[in-house]
């Protein structure tokens, strides 16, 4: 892909064409059930910025008239998309409201059970970290997920939040 990104024959809607399709889900395949910590975050938009570097090419200084590369800012005014961090969030959550509405199931004792081991503990926790950085951190979560509509207005609230 680095090649298509580099080349100066695609254009720019092109390559962000390949983003969305080939690298993204690439790179998002299986985060809703994965920890994320704050190392990977960084990394994650580390990689981000470097392939959107790629995309939207360096740019001239208006006083130096020299080439630099684009600050993250520039990037995220260019790129009008959800961060992957961002991303990745909003589909954990999705798919834990998801594993409790359908409560009762493997996969659901697993993540809510009595049992817990490390990483299904760490995985809530993991959670609970991401509910106290849009302000709800307090609720019970699994009794909001049972509501489905609330659910998904808490989900979009992920989304619509910026990080830093």
């Amino acid at each position: 892909m680095q090649n298509l990104l580099y080349s100066s024959l695609l254009s720019k809607n092109i390559k962000i064409k390949i983003y969305r399709t080939v690298i993204l889900p690439v790179a998002l395949y299986g985060c809703e059930a994965q920890l994320l910590t704050l190392r990977e975050e960084r990394r994650l938009r580390v990689f981000e910025n470097r392939v959107l570097r790629r995309i939207f090419e360096p740019k001239r200084g208006e006083v130096t008239v020299e080439w630099r590369k684009l600050r993250n800012e520039e990037l995220s005014d260019l790129y009008f998309s959800l961060s992957m961090v961002q991303v990745i969030k909003s589909r954990r959550m999705n798919w834990a409201g998801y594993v409790v509405r359908i409560g009762g199931r493997g996969i659901y004792v697993a993540l809510v059970g009595k049992e817990t081991t490390w990483e299904t503990q760490a995985w809530e926790d993991n959670f609970k970290m991401d509910l106290e950085e849009v302000g709800c951190g307090g609720m019970d979560w699994i009794e909001l997920a049972q509501h489905r509509d609330r659910w998904q207005a808490l989900v979009n609230a992920v989304l619509n939040f910026r990080v830093p």
